[in-house]
């Protein structure tokens, strides 16, 4: 903030329940999104805001994740900097063919069960890790009409119901992103636009 200050000029800044908006006088803008809302900025300038949704951001939470894409799942719960539980898998869905005709009928159903069976095998597993975990918050990622469809399942309606944190932009998960949760659930996403 200091630097967007620095190339254009102390900005206004206008609070909403998830985010701050900065306008430059110049006609840059920057928007910072709270991974945990509604969040309230403290009165003052962009960099003392920008502090204060930082430290919102980081403040120690018992979150649930939960990342469903086609190929992969993950279900962990995360206390602060550290990851409680975890468990990941893989099933393989077989993408779109160029195929036509009954080939592609064929692949379609193909497809069509190996998706079922992904979001059954997503749904167990996130059942096992965050049904009965002591969380408050959601973070979820990956393809979001499968993470509805999981999340539907009746032993996950608690879950579901959890207040939401960021939905996460993610490639299949492993082992490593499982150990880099911490620092994805808090990351404060910027979207700057520079004049013209």
């Amino acid at each position: 903030m200091e630097g967007f200050v620095a190339r254009h000029g102390e900005p206004e800044v206008a609070p909403a329940p998830d985010a701050v908006q900065l306008s430059a006088p110049d006609g840059a803008s920057a928007l910072l999104a709270a991974p945990f809302g509604p969040w309230a900025p403290p009165p003052g300038g962009p960099v003392t805001v920008a502090t204060a949704l930082a430290e919102h951001a980081a403040a120690s939470r018992r979150v649930g994740v939960l990342v469903v894409r086609r190929g992969g799942f993950a279900a962990a719960v995360v206390d602060g900097a550290e990851v409680v539980s975890s468990k990941v898998g893989r099933r393989h869905v077989q993408g779109r063919t160029a195929a036509g005709g009954w080939s592609q009928q064929r692949f379609a159903r193909r497809r069509a069960k190996q998706t079922a069976q992904l979001a059954d095998a997503s749904a167990a597993v996130a059942a096992r890790t965050l049904a009965d975990a002591d969380i408050d918050w959601l973070v979820t990622g990956g393809d979001r009409p499968l993470v509805d469809a999981v999340l539907a399942e009746p032993a996950l309606r608690r879950v579901g119901a959890l207040p939401r944190g960021p939905h996460l932009a993610v490639g299949d998960p492993d082992a490593a992103f499982v150990r880099g949760l911490p620092v994805a659930v808090t990351r404060v996403r910027v979207t700057l636009r520079e004049p013209g």
